[in-house]
């Protein structure tokens, strides 16, 4: 994330960034769910971010009412968005502009393609739709009663994570993305922001400027979208005079989850005329998990200079122990390390030749190992599969290396023999998961 700076539009202050070094400029255009800080969070969002700026120099701004923009403004009118998109441009710099509008926010950077295409390069229309409710012309519009029930349910339930079944239905059983979600509606809008805003989205009407629009454009829409039928995205692409349309795969509206690089590759080769293969953001890691038994108390009983000598003493025999079986340490908090393998049988056996070797110094260790589908976050690993293996390390008993049937199943013929620990419920974790002692 780079610095946040405040364009003047008017009375309003503005927030926005700019990053990347690409040699187009690409201004963003936000639906309702925006914070320019915030997004940085999760590392799916950041690293489709981060791939965004490899070659473009990409500004990112909060409309007013929304994010890090001034709140508490009245409901702007079309006119005001657009000199707030324009006073953005000014002040980051960007005379002439790619300028890709998100959900509701394709509104706003259609009309103003169609009535600036001095400053406008090229039009990128995503998840988006001409007209959100519904006429006897446009029948795949919401109906009156369920736009208010709609809005009901929003005001009633905000910041709990009442749009990501529908927006992100890829990550909404992931608990951690779970909860950034539902900051993320808090940080986006108050409950009256975000209804005063839901309410003047039903109004937009914009199936007469599409025609006008004269710049290129790319228009992209996912098939499985839960929130705009893929027919709506195709609409405006038919009313755009040469526009690209491209069905992608997939059900999420929210472009910032998983199975984005996709669409940053549609946005690369439409700037560009190239596409780059994409960087591999997920690999098969085994993890584990390693945490001293009673620490608490012990650190009590010993006193802060002794404890702090012991644990460095701890740290320095858990590293020699992750260099011998080719472990990485990923990270440390507490008492606990975090570290991954590339085969599960070296994983379990530096888990139980850490047990041994760290009651030379006293102390005893449980320990947690889970292989899974990890998310590459720069040097770290994050996603699901780094929570259970945390939680698996939770449920272990003193001394114990406790495995995943996963684990398990992954080392027969390695000489490795394990007791039934039946199933368990993990903590924040969908499902039962079956467990398994190292004897």
């Amino acid at each position: 994330m780079t610095a946040i700076k405040y364009a003047k539009s008017g009375s309003v202050h503005v927030a926005y960034q700019v990053f990347g070094s690409g040699a187009h400029d690409l201004v963003m255009v936000p639906g309702a769910f925006s914070h320019q800080e915030l997004v940085w969070d999760d590392p799916l969002a950041a690293r489709l971010l981060e791939r965004l700026g490899s070659f473009a120099r990409v500004v990112a701004f909060d409309k007013r009412g929304q994010g890090l923009s001034d709140r508490g403004v009245a409901v702007p009118t079309l006119e005001e968005r657009m000199d707030d998109l324009r006073a953005v441009m000014d002040a980051a710099g960007a005379e002439r502009a790619a300028v890709l509008g998100v959900s509701e926010g394709g509104a706003l950077a259609a009309v103003f393609a169609a009535s600036n295409p001095a400053r406008v390069s090229a039009l990128i229309l995503l998840s988006t739709r001409a007209r959100w409710s519904w006429a006897s012309d446009y029948p795949t519009g919401r109906p009156s009663e369920e736009i208010a029930k709609l809005v009901a349910q929003t005001e009633k339930h905000w910041g709990e994570g009442v749009a990501v079944a529908q927006m992100a239905p890829s990550r909404a059983s992931d608990p951690a993305f779970h909860r950034w979600w539902c900051k993320l509606e808090r940080m986006s809008a108050s409950p009256a922001d975000i209804v005063a805003l839901y309410q003047m989205i039903f109004e937009i009407d914009i199936r007469n400027v599409l025609p006008t629009i004269r710049v290129p454009t790319l228009v992209m829409h996912r098939r499985g979208d839960q929130v705009i039928p893929l027919e709506d995205g195709g609409c405006v692409a038919e009313r755009i005079p040469g526009a690209k349309f491209v069905a992608l795969e997939g059900a999420d509206h929210f472009p910032w989850v998983d199975a984005g690089d996709d669409f940053i590759g549609e946005i690369e080769e439409f700037l560009t005329g190239m596409r780059r293969a994409a960087v591999p953001d997920r690999i098969l890691a085994t993890l584990l998990f390693v945490d001293i038994v009673g620490s608490t108390e012990q650190a009590a009983k010993l006193g802060d200079a002794r404890w702090r000598d012991l644990l460095g003493s701890y740290y320095g025999l858990v590293e020699r122990q992750l260099a011998r079986f080719g472990g990485r340490k990923l990270g440390t908090a507490g008492d606990g390390v975090f570290a991954s393998f590339d085969g599960p049988a070296r994983a379990v056996r530096c888990a139980m030749s850490i047990r041994e070797a760290v009651q030379a110094l006293g102390i005893n260790v449980r320990a947690g190992v889970h292989t899974g589908e990890c998310a590459i976050v720069g040097d770290n690993l994050g996603g699901i599969a780094v929570h259970i293996g945390a939680r698996i390390c939770d449920l272990a008993a003193p001394t114990e290396v406790l495995v995943s049937s996963t684990v398990k199943d992954l080392v027969a013929g390695s000489g490795l023999r394990f007791t039934d620990r039946g199933a368990r419920p993990l903590r924040g974790v969908p499902d039962q998961w079956r467990l398994f002692a190292v004897t």
